[in-house]
């Protein structure tokens, strides 16, 4: 019996991640009808249905689970065994697929876009934006080779390289300059303005004020760093955000920005990528040039 071929088993695991026909085909850049015709001709080849076919959503079966496991780490094979030709060279080239948290995003990667292709011409960066849990599960299905995201993460599977701190300010309503500033159990009382959850930044701003218990007395939430700043900057709260969004978030917003009082909080920004990745040693030394990229942005 001839077995799977390699472009099922990645439609396959598109409609088991998706859940559903037409966007696994689109994920796949294929017709709807040429991708059910895939599954359908693995089906007959296992000999056993390997989905539950429903009017809005697609489920897998027993079967189905277990094999989507399998067509995993067998994609995840495949993919390193192309890495191990990369890492053979001596310049970096080729796609990279590389992931970073909406926090740093638009601060950092258009200049580490630049930086890594003027060090690597032969080098095609991939960025994708998305939250941690998200980024980490993409690499760990070896859809991403790294990803820049707040440490620490718990996944013992990847490797994590520390690229730099940096402390969070306070953004207020420029009618409040001057005045004493805020402490974390003070900003308890004030009308915070946070990110939806979801968001790691989210998490580290709520644990700055002591609000593990219980949330603030008047929380508001938004899906983007922007978007609380020019809240604030209409009167409606006030919000931390990380030193880096500064010089951007406050062109078009007018809001007094402060440091916190000692002890200032901060985050740790760093680099995760798997440890069986066989580009590891350009990834290592893909961190020193975004170390000089964000040192240059934050002044």
């Amino acid at each position: 019996m001839n077995g799977p071929s390699m472009k099922q088993l990645r439609y396959f695991d598109s409609l088991a991640r998706l859940g559903h026909f037409g966007r696994a085909a689109e994920d796949c850049a294929v017709s709807q009808p040429a991708l059910s015709v895939q599954i359908k001709e693995l089906e007959t080849l296992i000999g056993a249905p390997l989905v539950e076919r429903g009017a809005r959503r697609t489920s897998l079966t027993g079967l189905g689970e277990e094999f989507a496991a399998r067509a995993r780490g067998i994609l995840r094979a495949v993919d390193e065994l192309g890495e191990l030709g990369r890492a053979s060279q001596s310049s970096f080239s080729g796609q990279l697929r590389i992931g970073v948290i909406p926090t740093v995003a638009p601060y950092l990667m258009p200049n580490i876009v630049k930086a890594l292709v003027r060090c690597h011409p032969q080098l095609d960066p991939r960025p994708r934006e998305a939250v941690t849990q998200k980024l980490i599960e993409d690499l760990i299905e070896a859809r991403l080779d790294a990803a820049v995201v707040a440490l620490p993460i718990s996944e013992p599977t990847l490797e994590q390289v520390t690229l730099f701190e940096e402390e969070f300010v306070l953004v207020r309503p420029p009618e409040d300059e001057g005045k004493p500033v805020p402490s974390s159990q003070a900003l308890r009382e004030m009308r915070l303005l946070l990110l939806e959850e979801g968001h790691c930044f989210r998490e580290q701003a709520l644990s700055y004020c002591k609000t593990t218990s219980s949330p603030p007395r008047d929380l508001m939430e938004g899906s983007s760093l922007s978007t609380l700043v020019q809240m604030v900057g209409a009167g409606i709260g006030v919000t931390l955000i990380p030193q880096m969004a500064v010089a951007v978030e406050t062109r078009a917003a007018t809001v007094s920005v402060v440091s916190l009082a000692h002890p200032r909080p901060s985050r740790r920004i760093g680099m995760i990528w798997r440890k069986t990745n066989p580009l590891a040693h350009q990834l290592i030394a893909m961190t020193e040039i975004i170390r000089e990229v964000a040192a240059k942005t934050m002044g």
